[in-house]
């Protein structure tokens, strides 16, 4: 037997009460931003090695991968996202984050039932749609500027 519309409504105000957003806004500003103060520190970092512009690019958003998976693995990234909500979902943070989560989760089913076929469980549909629109984009363009 399921419950009526307002005893429903009740039951989901129970569990799940009001946010505070003042306070969400300005956790995910301040987490968000050290993010971005980490990447340029480490810019600044690998410049100082006198490493090329190129290699640079490369090592930066390289490193911030690694940590985020490496805070992941360790179990915290999810007590920082818990805290900060959208300041940890920088794009190039919260996709390690979503790589290496089912990873963990289903890591005792095995590397290859487990990790192997789990680990894009989540980031996989943003791969493939993001590779799908990029296609299409680049359709788009291409016939544009033939004309």
């Amino acid at each position: 037997m399921l419950p009526d519309k307002k005893k429903y409504n009740e039951m989901t105000k129970k569990a799940s009460p009001p946010s505070p957003k003042a306070k969400d806004f300005v956790w995910a500003y301040i987490v968000g931003g050290a993010i971005c103060v980490i990447g340029q520190l480490l810019t600044e970092f690998y410049t100082s090695l006198e490493l090329s512009e190129k290699v640079v690019k490369m090592a930066v958003p390289v490193s911030i991968i690694f940590i985020a998976a490496l805070l992941t693995g360790l179990g915290v990234f999810d007590k920082i996202a818990r805290k900060a909500g959208a300041g940890t979902l920088v794009p190039i943070t919260g996709f390690a984050n979503a790589v290496v989560s089912p990873a963990i989760e289903f890591k005792n089913e095995g590397y290859i039932l487990g990790v192997g076929a789990k680990i894009f469980t989540i980031a996989g549909p943003v791969i493939m749609y993001g590779t799908v629109a990029s296609v299409i984009y680049g359709v788009i363009y291409w016939v544009t500027t033939l004309f």
